[in-house]
């Protein structure tokens, strides 16, 4: 007989990162600072006779993202006696910078631990999500933010690297552009070597300075593309903190107003800071 679980997993929105090289993918990752956002992934996972997968998202056929699927799915389920059928349905578009890679693996293997009851505990649910992200090159922090809610605040890579979380009530509000392939970017020197002389040297001391921080390190870092260049502009000059999401073609802002400018340049998502972690909705 067929059985079936479902799981949530909030995004992720990185202000400012830094790629940490370590000698395993449990000790590999960023240092950063990012927000855990009440849009996510819904992840419902059936026994089945052979193992698929089937994503609903917001972004175009054929686009580069969608090829994660076969790979996250082998690193989830290696060594595992697991042969299932996937659908994840994404709240925000994959690989445009608001962690939905890393909710969709952790959606994924929550739900596919309650029904094959494979007995991982949170712990180990976590450093195989984080595992899979690092080995996938989906991202590098996204699953460690993940793993609790608000203002996730990493300064060592890995799922034990958050030090601190604080939950601002803030209004947010989001518009993007589409993706950035992650792989050709945290997988370029070059580049990574750009972000690191451009991360901030000491954590936020609030969520006002985490967003002026952020901003700091996408200019510095010269990854912002050149479409979201007047949103920024325009949220300047409304004066509302604003910064690019990391690493997507898109922008986040933070004010009562922000969705009113932000809706002059494309579709604007309200989001608020998500409260806790993962969990099991059905099983």
């Amino acid at each position: 007989m067929e059985r079936t679980a479902v799981a949530f997993a909030p995004g992720h929105i990185s202000g400012y990162f830094r790629r940490v090289d370590g000698d395993s993918p449990q000790t590999t990752g960023s240092c950063g600072v990012g927000i855990v956002i009440d849009r996510g992934v819904t992840a419902r996972v059936t026994s089945a006779v052979h193992t698929s997968v089937v994503t609903i998202d917001q972004l175009p056929s054929g686009d580069p993202q969608t090829r994660y699927g076969s790979c996250l799915l082998e690193e989830l389920f290696a060594g595992l006696d697991v042969r299932a059928a996937v659908e994840t349905v994404a709240g925000l578009p994959i690989g445009a910078g608001f962690g939905m890679s890393a909710a969709a693996i952790f959606a994924t293997l929550i739900a596919a631990n309650a029904v094959f009851d494979l007995g991982m505990m949170p712990e180990e649910l976590a450093d195989r999500a984080h595992e899979a992200e690092i080995t996938c090159n989906t991202g590098l922090g996204d699953v460690a933010a993940v793993n609790g809610g608000g203002i996730a605040v990493r300064t060592a890579p890995g799922i034990t690297g958050v030090c601190r979380r604080f939950y601002p009530e803030v209004e947010l509000c989001v518009v993007t552009f589409g993706s950035m392939f992650t792989p050709d970017i945290i997988g370029s020197p070059d580049l990574m070597r750009r972000i690191s002389v451009a991360f901030p040297k000491d954590a936020p001391e609030d969520f006002s300075d985490f967003m002026r921080k952020s901003r700091a390190f996408a200019e510095a870092s010269g990854l912002i593309p050149t479409e979201i260049q007047p949103v920024l502009a325009a949220c300047d000059e409304a004066g509302i903190p604003a910064s690019m999401t990391m690493l997507g073609r898109g922008v986040f802002a933070a004010a009562p107003d922000a969705c009113e400018v932000l809706a002059g340049f494309g579709r604007a998502v309200p989001l608020k800071v998500y409260p806790h972690g993962p969990v099991l909705l059905e099983r």
